[in-house]
C-alpha cells in the first residue's frame, strides 16, 4: 500500500489526521514517535533552518534532498509544501513527477504569485494567481501524478490577502472543480472564527486543510465538530521549538560559563544514539567489517 492510499485511509478512518511540520530527518523521526499521522515537509521551516526568509529563496533540489532525508528516516506519509509550484503549469508537471518520486503522499500548491511572501508576515506582498491560471495549475498537477492515491491540495490565501470570505469560498470551489482532492484554507486571524465561518459555509465537493499556527485555540475537537476539515497541519512548532530549546540552553551555557547546569536538563547522549540508532550500526559493523 503506498503511503497516499495509507493516508487517505487514516482520514477515511479518523475523521481527522494531524500532521506535524519537519525541516530535518531527526524531526520527522521525533514526530512519528509522538505519535503523528503524516509529516508537512514544511517551506518555512526549511528556509529557516538556513536560516533565510521564507520568500522563494529555497530552491527545489534543497527542498527535495531534505524531502528524500526524511523519507529515509520515517514511515510517515510526507505532505510537501511546493509553495507556487516552482512557476507555471509547465513547471507544476515536472514538480509533481520529481516529488512523487521521492516519496511525497501530497502536495499542497497555492495561489499566490512567483516569488512568494510567507503568509504570516506582517504586511507582506500577499498577490494572487488569477483563477483560471491556478485551475491550470491543478489540472497539471492532476494530470502529472503517477499514483492516482497522491494527493493534490490546493491551498487558497484569499483570506490571508484580504479578499474576505467569499471570494475564498468562489477560489475554493473552482480549485476543486479543476481536480484538487482537497482545499487548504489559510487565515493569520489571531482567532479562529474567520476559518470557522469558511467551514460552515463551505458546500464544496472535496475536504478542507488548515493550519491552526495563528489561531492556536482551535483544538482537535472544534475541528471535528466543523466536519469538513479532515487535516490539521501544525506548520512551524517543530522549528520553534527547536529555536526555544537552543536559545535557552544557549544562553544558560553563556551565563554559568560553562555546561555544569545545563547538562542535567537535556537529554544525554545515548537517547541521540538511540534516535540514530546505533546500536543496529555497532552490529552490522561487527558483522560485515572484516
Amino acid at each position: 500500500m503506498s503511503n497516499a492510499r495509507r493516508l487517505r485511509d487514516r482520514m477515511a478512518e479518523r475523521g481527522l489526521v494531524h500532521v506535524m511540520a519537519a525541516h530535518s530527518p531527526l524531526s520527522a523521526i521525533l514526530a512519528e514517535e509522538a505519535g503523528f499521522d503524516g509529516i508537512w515537509a514544511s517551506g518555512f521551516e526549511l528556509s529557516a533552518l538556513y536560516g533565510l526568509a521564507d520568500m522563494s529563496l529555497i530552491t527545489m533540489t534543497q527542498h527535495l534532498d531534505m524531502l528524500r532525508a526524511i523519507a529515509g528516516r520515517s514511515s510517515l506519509p510526507i505532505v510537501a509544501d511546493i509553495d507556487t509550484g516552482y512557476g507555471n503549469a509547465l513547471n507544476v508537471i515536472h514538480t509533481i513527477r520529481e516529488y512523487e518520486k521521492a516519496g511525497t503522499a501530497a502536495v499542497v500548491i497555492e495561489d499566490k504569485t512567483f516569488p512568494k511572501v510567507t503568509s504570516l508576515a506582517a504586511d507582506g506582498r500577499q498577490e494572487l494567481l488569477r483563477i483560471e491560471e491556478f485551475q491550470g495549475k491543478i489540472e497539471a498537477a492532476v494530470a502529472s501524478r503517477a499514483d492516482p492515491d497522491f494527493l493534490v491540495i490546493a491551498r487558497t490565501e484569499a483570506l490571508i490577502a484580504g479578499l474576505g470570505e467569499e471570494e475564498a469560498l468562489k477560489r475554493g470551489m473552482a480549485y476543486a472543480e479543476a481536480g484538487a482532492d482537497m482545499i487548504l484554507v489559510h487565515s493569520k486571524k489571531k482567532d479562529p472564527a474567520e476559518i470557522e465561518s469558511f467551514s460552515r459555509a463551505w458546500k464544496g465537493p472535496v475536504p478542507l486543510v488548515i493550519v491552526p499556527n495563528a489561531y492556536p485555540e482551535l483544538d482537535a475537537k472544534r475541528i471535528l465538530a466543523l466536519g469538513n476539515i479532515k487535516m490539521t497541519i501544525y506548520g512551524n512548532y517543530g522549528i520553534r521549538a527547536a529555536t526555544t530549546a537552543m536559545q535557552d540552553a544557549f544562553r544558560r551555557i553563556i551565563t554559568d560559563g560553562g555546561v555544569q547546569n545545563i547538562h542535567k536538563d537535556i537529554v544525554d547522549v545515548e537517547e541521540i544514539f538511540r534516535l540514530q540508532k546505533m546500536e543496529r550500526v555497532k552490529a552490522d559493523e561487527k558483522r560485515f567489517l572484516r
